[in-house]
Parts: C-alpha cells; sequence; structure tokens
C-alpha cells in the first residue's frame, strides 16, 4: 500500500505562484501514470496535468503555458509548479499514481484571491 501525502497549497494573489508536492512512501519508479486533478466547489474533479513513467507530460488548456508537472523519482515525489495564478485556479488539489492499483492523497486546497 502506497501513501500519497500533498502539500503546498495556499492563499495566493491572483498572479502569483505555488510549488504542490505529493510524497508517496514507497518508490515511484515503477508508477507509469501519475497527475494532479482538482476539483472546485460544485465543479467534478477534473484533470489538470499529467505525466508518464517517460516523463511525457500532457496539460489541461485551462492551465497550458502557466503550470509545469514533474517527477523527481529519488525523492518519491511528484510536483505541480503553478504560476499566474487565477482565481479560476482555486479548488482542492489531489496527486493520483497508478500502478495496477489507484492511490489518491488526501488534497491540498489552493485559494487564489485578492
Amino acid at each position: 500500500q502506497v501513501q500519497l501525502v500533498e502539500s503546498g497549497g495556499g492563499l495566493v494573489q491572483p498572479g502569483g505562484s505555488l510549488r504542490l508536492s505529493c510524497a508517496a512512501s514507497g518508490s515511484i519508479l515503477s508508477f507509469n501514470s501519475m497527475g494532479w486533478y482538482r476539483q472546485a466547489p460544485g465543479k467534478q474533479r477534473e484533470l489538470v496535468a499529467h505525466i508518464t513513467i517517460s516523463g511525457t507530460t500532457t496539460y489541461a488548456d485551462s492551465v497550458k503555458g502557466r503550470f509545469t508537472i514533474s517527477r523527481d523519482n529519488a525523492k518519491n515525489t511528484m510536483y505541480l509548479q503553478m504560476n499566474s495564478l487565477k482565481a479560476e485556479d482555486t479548488a482542492v488539489y489531489y496527486c493520483r499514481m497508478i500502478r495496477v492499483n489507484d492511490y489518491w492523497g488526501q488534497g491540498t486546497q489552493v485559494t487564489v484571491s485578492s
């Protein structure tokens, strides 16, 4: 069983930046699918960014050019660098890793407000 713990959320002004981290309790070397999702109040959970075991990345259109997903296998951690944040980025952000089983973190709140 793998535990995922997100951190790095918080309150930031529009135009600001945050970096989210998702630390796994074990090695992430064999996870072939990893991603960040978000869920705003009253809305469905949506995929924000995805990274494969080979490092191929994809992004939701709404975050392209502003967010960057990465993984550090040595630290068993996945990151989401979020720049030029907007009010509509406000949501609970979840990390997800898939390796036969499907693992989710507990979520971290990101609030973009002046």
